[in-house]
């Protein structure tokens, strides 16, 4: 009997607003109900052992406390696991091309590459049926959202370009060799190729997956609210769930501080603004407090008091972002896009595929088989969910 996957938490936000506390606290929760917890980080700051207040950990899950590990991803021991091959052929092309060693060993090594091999730890931790809830320290929000954005992406490149590369550099290998002057990739570089993909390609189907979700952390402030507002609508556009977001450093009531209650009153504005934002999610506030929370007693105080009243570790609700409906000869296409108006949403179709592109981040969509023969008939947005329409067309 195949074991259920683990719960999955994700946290992210703007830099500075308590990310790691939330995490961390989220975390010691799970563990006090005596569920095997595995709290990650993604972000390469690596602030979880500072919340903890323990020494950096290796690059295993390491216990600190019942119940409760630490593991802060070693990416460039797995950056060598996962890339090594492609990095090899890659340095000899730059050799061939007269690049010196010590610049194309730099020039090789791929952007994001901490991140990115973060998520592989994750999908390798998952895998071991170890953990009954994984909880995620993800790193800034523009980081995460390219990298939650990286394995769809991927799969579109490995679906309708790589068979194709594949083939022609087969077939030419020898004569492309000699004109060019340069190595051609050998199987080898395109295995560790589909391999990568395929890894990814499971992180995505993990994480988007129904005991998977992200929690947005923000602080009372308009800066930080509208970098929120954009992440709901973005990785809902990607299709991952948010189940809930988290408002920290909230001043409690002013008292006779005149200073203190010029920054209730500005706070209040703002937290309006939060309830009508994310009216349809649950909210969680965690008032400013006048020391740090670090070690584990502190920030289970700190998750007490955020949750209070609420399971925090509950499956998220609601319908699959992403899902089709087929009435007669029209099938609808629904995707959650909070917060967007159809004035800002662009669709273009190329055959099989559906590009949706909102603001600064596109996502294509391959459409299933069955809509081959269907026209876009027409789109829309309705409570904050696109509504693309497909009528099958007579022969």
């Amino acid at each position: 009997m195949t074991p259920s996957p683990p719960r999955v938490l994700l946290f992210t936000g703007k830099g500075g607003v308590g990310k790691s506390t939330v995490a961390a606290g989220t975390a010691c929760l799970a563990a006090d109900r005596g569920l095997r917890t595995l709290v990650l980080s993604t972000d390469a700051a690596h602030s979880l052992a500072d919340a903890f207040g323990v020494d950096r950990p290796g690059p295993d899950p390491t216990p600190v406390g019942e119940c409760l590990h630490l593991q802060q991803v070693d990416a460039q021991r797995r950056f060598e696991d996962s890339w090594s091959e492609i990095s090899r052929y890659l340095r000899s092309v730059l050799d061939a091309g007269g690049v010196d060693p010590v610049t194309a060993e730099e020039l090789t090594v791929l952007p994001g590459a901490e991140e990115v091999m973060a998520l592989l730890e994750l999908r390798l931790q998952v895998l071991t049926g170890d953990w009954d809830v994984v909880v995620v320290d993800c790193a800034p929000t523009a980081e995460t959202l390219r990298l939650l954005a990286l394995p769809e992406a991927l799969a579109w490149y490995m679906d309708r370009v790589f068979p194709m590369e594949r083939r022609v550099v087969r077939a030419l290998s020898p004569v492309l060799s000699r004109a060019a002057g340069v190595p051609m990739p050998e199987d080898g570089v395109f295995d560790a190729v589909q391999r990568l993909h395929d890894e990814l390609d499971e992180v995505r189907s993990l994480l988007a997956g129904p005991r998977s979700s992200v929690r947005l952390v923000m602080t009372p402030e308009n800066v930080v609210l509208a970098e929120a507002r954009r992440s709901l609508t973005t990785l809902s556009l990607f299709g991952y769930r948010v189940d809930g977001a988290v408002v920290n450093r909230v001043f409690p009531d002013a008292g006779a501080d005149a200073w203190r209650a010029r920054w209730v009153a500005a706070q209040a504005e703002v937290l309006a603004r939060v309830r009508q934002s994310f009216a349809e999610l649950p909210l969680w506030r965690s008032a400013y407090r006048d020391d740090e929370p670090v070690g584990r007693p502190a920030l289970t105080a700190l998750a007490e008091e955020l949750y209070a009243g609420s399971d925090a570790l509950a499956d998220p609700a609601g319908a699959e972002p992403l899902r089709f409906a087929r009435e007669g000869r029209v099938t609808t296409l629904r995707l959650s896009l909070p917060l967007v108006e159809r004035s800002e949403v662009d669709l273009t179709r190329h055959g099989d595929d559906l590009a949706v592109t909102v603001a600064a981040y596109r996502r294509l969509l391959t459409l299933p088989p069955a809509l081959a023969r269907h026209s876009v008939t027409g789109a829309r947005v309705v409570d904050g969910e696109l509504q693309v329409r497909f009528e099958e067309t007579t022969a």
